[in-house]
């Protein structure tokens, strides 16, 4: 599991954003998005952190990563 706080993701538009961002890079992950505290948990089957968050921050955003472990 790979935890990102988005500081910058305010509204549902944004967490659609940051999840079709993640899934055209691993379209087999799973994402989980907690609006209000804006985090954003991935269970990738392929990418690791590095490629996601750059992923994250291609769709516009600022992701910080928070933890990558199993």
């Amino acid at each position: 599991m790979i935890v990102f706080s988005v500081k910058d993701m305010t509204c549902n538009h944004c967490s659609g954003a940051i999840t079709r961002a993640v899934l055209l890079l691993d379209p087999a992950a799973t994402v989980l998005i907690d609006l209000a505290a804006q985090r954003v948990e991935i269970h990738p089957a392929a990418a690791d952190a590095v490629a996601l968050g750059a992923a994250i921050a291609e769709a516009g955003y600022t992701p910080a990563l928070m933890s990558a472990g199993a």
